[in-house]
Order: C-alpha cells, then sequence, then structure tokens
C-alpha cells in the first residue's frame, strides 16, 4: 500500500506528547503544533489531517497507539518510518543537533519522495493484537528465564563448582530447582543426606530420584572450604531458584493462552499443516507477517525476513551473494527454528541433504531450506491452501499446497471418486482442553 497525498504530516512520538509538522509537495511547512498525548489533542490533529486529505507520517508505531486508532477510525493514511532509516534520512538536512520539530519535519520530507519508502499500517484485528500482546510477553518471560538462569550458574560456579558442574542441564528441571530452593548449599546438602534429597526430587517426579541424590550430595562433599561470601550466595541462590520456577510456570501457563489466541486467527490452520510450525512458532510468525496482503510475492516476504541473499559487486574483482544481516530478526529466527524441526519430514530432509552436499554448512543449509519454506508459505497464504505433502518423486521439493475445502484436495490419491459434499470449516475445535484446527478428511 502507498498513500500518495499533497500533504504529510510528520509526527515525533512522545511520551507525554507528540509534535507535528506537515509539509506540502514543494517541501514547505505548513503546519506546526505539540499534541498531548490525549485522546482531546489527538482527535483535534486528526481532524486537521482529514480536512486536509493529508498522510499522518510517526517514526515509532509501538508508542502511537491511539493515534493508529484514531487515524484508521477518521479513514486517514497513517504509516512510519524505521529508526535506521530515520536516522540517515536526518544526515541530509541542516544543522547536527536532534530536535523534536526536526524529527518530525524529516518524516514529513522524507515521506512526500517517495511515499514507497513509508510502511503504511493496517487496522489490526483485535484477536491479532491480543496474540501480539501475549507473545511479548512471552518474549519478556524468556529473557528472565535466562537471566535467571545464567545467573544462578554463576552463583554455583562460583562457591561450589563441583556442584554446578553435576548439575548442569538439570537446573531447568522442576525438581533440582526444588532441591535448591530447600538446600541451596553444598554445607546444607551434606547434613541433608541422600535420603532428604531423593524425598525432594521423588516428590517433583523426577527419574532415577535415588541416583541423582547420591551423586548431587557426593558432589557437595567432594568441597570443604568455604569460599567468602557463601552464606549470602546461598540465600540468593534459594531466591533466585524460586523466581525461576515462578517464570518458568507462568510460561507454561501462557503457552496456553497463546495456544488459545494462535488458533482464534482465521489462518491458523493452514500455518500449523506446514511441518515444523506449532502453536507457539505459529503465533510467533502471524505476529511479525500480519496482512500477507501487504507482501506481493514470496521474494519480498524473504527479504523482510532478511532470508534473500545481498548481492555484493564491485567492478570485476568482487561478485556474489552473502548472507543479509538486515529483515525482521524475530521472523527470521522463527523461520529458522521451523525450518530445522521440518528435517524429519522427508522432502525437507531431502533438500538440507542437498545443500550439504553442495559444501554448505549447517546452518547455511537450514536458512536455504527456510528460504525455500517461505515460497510455500507465502503461496498457502495468499491461496488459503493446507499444506499436502504429496509422494516424495526423488526431487528436493519441501511440499505442495492443497486448497482449503476443494473436493479435489480432499481426495486422497487411488481412492475412487467421492460424492462432492459441501467444504469442511477450516476454523477450530475443542477437543477436551486442547484447541486444534479442523483438518480435511
Amino acid at each position: 500500500m502507498s498513500a500518495a497525498s499533497a500533504i504529510y504530516l510528520g509526527v515525533d512520538i512522545g511520551k507525554a506528547a507528540h509534535y507535528a509538522v506537515a509539509v506540502d509537495r514543494a517541501g514547505t511547512a505548513i503546519y506546526r503544533t505539540a499534541v498531548a498525548n490525549d485522546q482531546a489533542a489527538l482527535r483535534t490533529l486528526v481532524s486537521w489531517a482529514q480536512e486536509q486529505a493529508a498522510a499522518v507520517v510517526a517514526d515509532q508505531p509501538g508508542g502511537a497507539a491511539l493515534l493508529l486508532q484514531l487515524c484508521w477510525g477518521a479513514a486517514v493514511p497513517i504509516g512510519y518510518l524505521h529508526g535506521l532509516a530515520m536516522a540517515r534520512a536526518r544526515d541530509f538536512y541542516a544543522g547536527a543537533g536532534k530536535t523534536d520539530p526536526k524529527d518530525a519535519f524529516v518524516l514529513a520530507a522524507v515521506a512526500r519522495a517517495p511515499p514507497g519508502r513509508i510502511v503504511w499500517l493496517q487496522e489490526t484485528a483485535d484477536a491479532r493484537a491480543q496474540l501480539e500482546l501475549l507473545c511479548g510477553y512471552d518474549a519478556d518471560l524468556r529473557a528472565d528465564a535466562n537471566r535467571l538462569g545464567n545467573r544462578l550458574r554463576a552463583l554455583l560456579a562460583t562457591h561450589w563448582p563441583a556442584l554446578e558442574r553435576t548439575l548442569d542441564e538439570r537446573l531447568d528441571s522442576l525438581g533440582f530447582r526444588a532441591v535448591l530452593q530447600k538446600y541451596p548449599s553444598a554445607p546444607a546438602l551434606r547434613r541433608a543426606g541422600a535420603a532428604r534429597v531423593r524425598r525432594v526430587l521423588a516428590a517433583q517426579q523426577v527419574r532415577h530420584a535415588d541416583t541423582w541424590a547420591t551423586r548431587v550430595v557426593q558432589a557437595a562433599a567432594t568441597q570443604t572450604v568455604d569460599v567468602p561470601g557463601s552464606a549470602v550466595a546461598a540465600r540468593v541462590i534459594a531466591e533466585l531458584a524460586e523466581q525461576l520456577a515462578r517464570v518458568l510456570t507462568r510460561r507454561r501457563a501462557l503457552e496456553q493462552e497463546i495456544e488459545q489466541a494462535f488458533f482464534a486467527l482465521p489462518e491458523a490452520a493452514i500455518r500449523q499443516s506446514l511441518p515444523g510450525i506449532g502453536p507457539r512458532l505459529g503465533a510467533r510468525i502471524a505476529v511479525e507477517i500480519g496482512d500477507i496482503a501487504r507482501f506481493p510475492t514470496a521474494a519480498q516476504l524473504a527479504a523482510y525476513a532478511g532470508l534473500g541473499p545481498t548481492p555484493r559487486q564491485s567492478g570485476t574483482s568482487l561478485r556474489g551473494n552473502v548472507a543479509s544481516r538486515h529483515g525482521n530478526h524475530r521472523l527470521k529466527n522463527a523461520l529458522f527454528l521451523a525450518a530445522f524441526a521440518s528435517l524429519r519430514h522427508p522432502p525437507s530432509r531431502a533438500y538440507y541433504d542437498r545443500k550439504r552436499a553442495e559444501g554448505k554448512g549447517h546452518n547455511q543449509a537450514v536458512l536455504c531450506l527456510a528460504r525455500r519454506r517461505v515460497d510455500v508459505l507465502h503461496a498457502m497464504l495468499k491461496h488459503a491452501s493446507l499444506f499436502l505433502p504429496g509422494p516424495y518423486s526423488g526431487r528436493p521439493d519441501p511440499g505442495l499446497t492443497r486448497k482449503i475445502g476443494s473436493p479435489a484436495a480432499r481426495a486422497r490419491p487411488g481412492a475412487p471418486p467421492r460424492r462432492p459434499s459441501p467444504p469442511r470449516s477450516t476454523g477450530e475445535y475443542r477437543t477436551g482442553h486442547t484447541m486444534r484446527p479442523s483438518a480435511p478428511d
């Protein structure tokens, strides 16, 4: 989408107030004003833009939710210019300083020539907005869990290194976190003994509780020297283990909320039909892509995700392609993980093996597979088609697609023709307590 207009209104977003500057086609500022970040003031600004048939350009959509909603309600085009482009464009205008009026002017001036540089925003459905909030909260909890886990390991490695080596990846287990909450130091574990440690592990249903209790107590017994600050470290370890347990418990509960919000989207069944995409990755992909109509071609979607190769050419000495370091890193990471998870799917594995045979490393081969799967995913979303794994013919094709509700698509290979029936719904249904998409026969 592009919004060709005679007037562009740049809005520099702030927490308490915004600053707006409007320019005409000649680049002359015709309107300047400071705007409080409240409904009445923003409605006045949007009404002015509506009367002047102006397009609004902001520097960050995240802090302009109220402005976005008012513009959509008044049918005023609104878009944003991302931060890197904004910083580069600012250098072309006089003055080394950075001020709100200057930033608002740059936004409006950049939008007028040409407006295709701006990302024009479409109104977000409530279901997608809820999913975006849940995914953002999940990302915050994941970062908190990583921070707490790293701090916990660092304290154990500093004061009781043998104990940290024994626990290692087991620190992610609920049972071993419960042990550290109750016995957070090597002296505490020695005093407790293997029998008490075993009871804590068994209460959390840890497998081989006897063996692990013995190993933990033996590791604690190997160190009798107290490092300075060990008493405080033990108290901090107990608190960190408790905080980490709460964060991970909340993440598990949040996963169910994300799953339900994901399947509330009409295209959820389409995304999940592609091998390697589950509710969590599907939710992240849905949030980052948004409306597939934003990307007329699969190549544009791949470029947005940073999966398209970047050509490097200079004269005759430098020719070739390099991996892109630009694009939406969250989407790229989700597509990479989905491609890696799809390696159990024979056609995807064959494509991966072919790239490895060409001399590419593991990560490069998975990125190539992710790029190939973008073509498939784009076609599925554009044509509302489910993924159809066809018979493998030896060609490295990650798969085909079939149109949802098509009688020909529902027919199994080799099966006798069936009487046509109405297409089945592609919505969702509930089985027990798990939300799953309906699938064709």
